[in-house]
């Protein structure tokens, strides 16, 4: 799987990296005390240059997730807790890990529709589509609103991850949200692309999400395609 580099405010080559190893740890693909493959051949299999890749282990050094021994390798350490741009992204692939990136299908400033339940505290917000991948399977079409408190979305300035977007361009972090997975069918929106037809079941997730605030900044719907992913919860 080489790094998506449609977007041009996609998150950097190495920053995809590490967080591609990041989630293969959570998902215990690599496990503690693995020893990785050499250097030059995980550039080669991830279509990088070595030092791209070391860049991005040096991130995993920095965390606490990987020791580099002289002569002998690098190796993966289980810190137990992953410092990831994707931490509470929960879709995995059934084998477990695999890159969250998104193709954006719109985004708009809206009067929040009657059928929203309540979240924020203005009558407006952003509301984004887009169609969600992990690696290169597309696994699930979302629809965000965030509260026009929280301030307006861009497109142009939008990354694949929208919690990093609202840090370094809104000033505000996400630091909790609260999750009710079920099934619903497809919306009418879903692109041709996706796996499945408007209509059909899918698992669904209903996300409220705050920052600082008392009452939630964010909702979100996530229709997934449950042959191609899979909901995580993982209690450390």
């Amino acid at each position: 799987m080489s790094p998506a580099t449609r977007n041009p405010n996609a998150l950097p080559v190495y920053i995809q990296i590490a967080e591609l190893l990041i989630r293969d740890i959570a998902a215990g693909r690599l496990i503690d005390g693995e020893r990785l493959p050499p250097e030059r051949e995980m550039a080669a299999e991830l279509q990088v240059s070595v030092g791209t890749l070391r860049k991005s282990l040096a991130e995993l050094e920095k965390k606490g997730m990987l020791q580099r021994v002289q002569g002998s390798g690098n190796y993966i350490r289980e810190t137990g807790t992953q410092n990831s741009v994707y931490a509470m992204f929960r879709l995995e692939l059934p084998e477990g890990g695999g890159l969250p990136r998104a193709d954006i299908l719109s985004v708009d400033q809206l009067d929040k529709p009657a059928d929203l339940p309540q979240f924020g505290a203005s009558d407006r917000g952003s509301r984004v589509r887009r169609m969600r991948y992990l690696n290169d399977t597309i696994i699930a079409v979302e629809e965000i609103w965030l509260d026009e408190s929280a301030g307006w979305i861009d497109q142009a300035q939008l990354s694949d991850s929208l919690y990093r977007f609202y840090q370094h361009q809104l000033g505000f972090w996400i630091t909790r949200a609260e999750d009710r997975v079920t099934v619903r069918p497809l919306p009418e929106w879903t692109p041709p692309d996706f796996n499945k037809p408007v209509g059909q079941m899918a698992g669904y997730i209903e996300r409220f999400s705050w920052s600082d605030r008392p009452e939630p900044v964010e909702f979100s719907k996530t229709w997934f395609d449950p042959d191609r992913a899979t909901y995580v919860q993982r209690l450390k």
